[in-house]
């Protein structure tokens, strides 16, 4: 792949926008979004989603969406009819969907950094409703993984994609290969993003707790609440074919392994929209030798009850938070560290 000067990108840029538009567009229908006033853009996260005619499981269904499918939100509800751990439902044209499995998501196209890309890169992290990513062989380009919003990867480098406008490469971290994807895209993080928060507050000063039951998470300094946060733990009872319950372990731990962008799942390069792969996965805290970790969400917002594999998801922005508040330390230009960091206790009654 021949890197591009930035003579090259104004030329390449109009270049490929119509072939562009159409491949990248998030519903696979090709129907655009629903019109109408809006609070802002849902992706569906699952294989379908009911619309219903008011905001209650109980209520009739009058439609369905499904994955990926992208539609405006017009109104968000808090309705009395539930479920309990979250009652947040969205009002759109022709009925009502519950937010468990929607995805907040916006459209943001990026202009293109020509570089230079230091070592080992330049985090980005995806800025439309889904991408798709594309792998170079001996045969050609290649379909790989779609790329979800908000999701975060290692850029090495601005080169010409299969359609000849700006794509940056990508790292993956667990499949050891690079892919592109169309550079307007992604959104190049600034390092001021990731500066540490609270580093002022002695380390030991710093702790979390996690609790099953009530499914939320506390940060503290100094015996003061400064995050307090509804989170998704792992579903007890499953077994992983690896031998490793699904349950988020209780005890007393410390972060051990920081990392901002972490690929979770097989590594499977053909696997369908349906199996268990995350590539991406942002702002990850592990603490727990198993793999267990705080980390980011882009497939539900279903935070109160266990939801995940043995991790604790939350919304990204908080994980976010708890990556820059917690210790060890991340420099920007690393793809891990490791040391003996924040305190963490996990409870059940």
């Amino acid at each position: 792949m021949s890197t591009l000067a930035r003579r090259d990108v104004l030329r390449l840029l109009f270049a490929g926008v119509v072939s562009l538009a159409w491949d990248w567009f998030p519903w696979p229908d090709k129907t655009p979004p629903q019109k109408g006033q809006a609070i802002g853009l849902g992706r569906v996260t699952t294989r379908w989603i009911s619309v219903r005619a008011e905001p209650s499981f109980r209520s009739p269904r009058v439609g369905r969406l499904f994955r990926d499918m992208v539609v405006r939100l017009l109104e968000e509800v808090e309705s009395p009819a539930g479920p309990h751990h979250n009652p947040r439902w969205y009002r759109i044209v022709g009925g009502y969907i519950h937010s468990a499995y929607v995805q907040r998501v916006a459209y943001r196209l990026q202009s293109p950094y020509v570089g230079p890309f230091p070592k080992p890169g330049r985090l980005g992290e995806i800025s439309v409703p889904f991408t798709r990513s594309w792998i170079r062989t001996r045969s050609g380009w290649q379909r790989l993984y779609r790329l979800y919003y908000g999701a975060v990867f290692w850029v090495t480098g601005l080169d010409k994609g299969r359609d000849g406008t700006p794509w940056y490469r990508l790292w993956d971290d667990l499949i050891k290969v690079y892919y592109w994807v169309p550079a307007n895209h992604v959104r190049l993080i600034r390092e001021e993003e990731l500066t540490p928060l609270s580093p002022d507050v002695p380390p030991e000063a710093k702790r979390i707790v996690v609790d099953l039951d009530l499914q939320r998470l506390w940060a503290y300094e100094d015996g003061e609440v400064v995050l307090e946060t509804k989170i998704s733990s792992g579903v007890p009872g499953i077994i992983t074919t690896n031998g490793i319950p699904t349950k988020t372990p209780t005890g007393r731990f410390r972060i051990s392994i920081k990392t901002p962008s972490r690929h979770m799942g097989d590594g499977n390069l053909t696997a369908s929209l349906e199996a268990y792969e995350l590539p991406g996965v942002p702002w990850v805290s592990f603490f727990h030798p198993t793999g267990v970790a705080f980390h980011g969400t882009y497939w539900h917002d279903n935070f109160g009850i266990p939801m995940s594999h043995g991790c604790v998801n939350m919304r990204t922005e908080e994980a976010k938070w708890l990556y820059r508040w917690s210790t060890p330390t991340v420099p920007v230009d690393k793809v891990y560290v490791r040391g003996r960091g924040t305190k963490v206790r996990v409870i059940e009654d």
